[in-house]
């Protein structure tokens, strides 16, 4: 189908648009650092400003062209670079100064985030990643649109215990720090177990090793759209359910494959992916989890919610793929707490436990994400969740992510406001039982057998 025809077709969705909500969540410019290491970390800093603000200069101006010809909202215009300890090995310094040089450059560009400060550690973390990780409740409170992310498992490699221990720590020290602003520094730090160099959605996004020096990758979003395609179907069976969710789930990829190929061209720069993830909003209207309602579920985590959330996410991957060739990053239905009315109305409830959210994370794009958890749940409590959903992606081959922020002087119950497209939760009730011993034993969870494919 030709860019005209595509055009054509996108004109015929402006109802989607103006009435259910559907926008391009994100624009996401991928560039590569490997060539900025210098001799000093000042001289790093100097290389890496230099390239991103030279690379993505023009980055928000097309996007918010784009958004004016084709009447599409394009919410959110953002970089994604190589995981950043892999620049510093080597280098003398504060990792922070890049974290602070990745924040003065995306307030240059004008970009809403930037995500990268990262590090890989599945199979063990060498000096540069464990400085990093150390430094990141500093790098994530003194910043304002950075994101972070680590990878502590991979279903080849296995599990690093002694990244998840060290991570609970950091999570409930960057807590602290930001307890003024609701803990805000954890919002911006995610924790992976496969993750993916393609992902163009924060806060897990880094520009992976095997990506092209810049590339343009596309995060749709689109539960209102899904949602509505629902609306005629009271007494449709499963199967046909699925048929509407493919056929909306086709239209939104159209779009996000036509904004994203206009803007690669538009920079010059290779068009990579579309990741047509459904990323919900707490906007009444565009929830993940009123689409699980409206399949016949009185309010979602009740019985049958994780069986629902599969025909959810399978639609969604066929509609997808059917609509677009170059389909990456997670793709899927994102559920996170604070961002879907639908999911606070549920934990305000007590009808979603984090159990029960555990048990869904098997089944959807990522994990526990946008959690409020409180303020003095223990580090090793947190290690555990991160452990168990690692666990998880690791067992199941698809990558799942922890994103949970205890807010300090906070208990379950409580009500957080994080603001903007991060939204407000419930703060969750979590397990009291100690599981310390076993987080302190570190080591690693070996691979599972049927992990090693060669």
């Amino acid at each position: 189908m030709s860019l005209t025809l595509n055009a054509g077709h996108i004109l015929d969705t402006i109802e989607m648009i103006e009435k259910y909500r559907l926008d391009i969540r994100t624009v996401t410019m991928g560039i590569s650092l490997l060539s900025c290491t210098r001799s000093t970390m000042e001289e790093t800093c100097q290389a890496v400003y230099q390239r991103v603000t030279q690379q993505a200069s023009r980055l928000v101006e097309v996007c918010e062209s784009i958004e004016r010809e084709l009447g599409i909202p394009i919410v959110n215009k953002r970089i994604s670079v190589t995981p950043v300890s892999l620049i510093i090995g080597g280098l003398s310094g504060n990792p922070t100064e890049i974290a602070q040089t990745l924040d003065k450059a995306a307030s240059e560009v004008g970009v809403n985030f930037i995500g990268g400060y990262s590090a890989l550690v599945e199979k063990g973390a060498t000096e540069a990643d464990q400085r990093l990780i150390e430094s990141l409740p500093e790098a994530l409170s003194t910043t304002n649109v950075v994101c972070a992310s680590v990878n502590i498992g991979s279903s080849r490699a296995g599990l690093n215990m002694n990244a998840a221990s060290d991570l609970g720590r950091v999570i409930s020290h960057a807590a602290r720090i930001t307890a003024a602003e609701n803990s805000i520094a954890c919002a911006k730090l995610v924790v992976f177990a496969n993750a993916v160099g393609d992902n163009p959605f924060m806060a897990g996004a880094f520009h992976g090793i095997e990506e092209p020096d810049c590339v343009i990758s596309v995060g749709v979003s689109g539960p209102g759209v899904v949602d509505r395609a629902l609306g005629n179907l009271e007494d449709a069976s499963l199967d046909q359910v699925a048929e509407e969710i493919k056929k909306a789930a086709f239209k939104i990829t159209r779009c996000g494959q036509l904004v994203g190929t206009m803007a690669a061209e538009r920079l010059g720069v290779p068009f990579g992916i579309v990741d047509l993830s459904l990323a919900p909003t707490a906007e009444l209207g565009d929830s993940v989890a009123h689409i699980l309602e409206h399949m016949g579920l009185d309010q979602v985590g009740t019985h049958g919610t994780t069986a629902a959330l599969a025909l959810l996410n399978d639609a969604v991957k066929k509609g997808g793929m059917m609509a677009c060739s170059r389909v990456g990053g997670l793709s899927g239905s994102f559920i996170p707490v604070s961002e879907d009315r639908g999911m606070i109305d549920a934990v305000r409830a007590g009808s979603i436990s984090i159990d029960k959210l555990e048990a869904m994370t098997a089944i959807c794009s990522v994990g526990l994400d946008m959690i409020a958890i409180p303020g003095d749940t223990p580090p090793e409590t947190i290690a555990g969740m991160i452990a168990d959903e690692a666990a998880i992606g690791i067992m199941n081959h698809k990558t799942t992510a922890v994103r949970v922020i205890p807010v300090p002087g906070t208990v379950a119950g409580d009500e957080v406001n994080f603001g903007g497209l991060l939204g407000y939760a419930p703060v969750i009730p979590v397990n009291k039982v100690s599981n310390r011993a076993f987080i302190h034993r570190g080591g690693f969870i070996p691979a599972p057998v049927h992990g090693f494919r060669n």
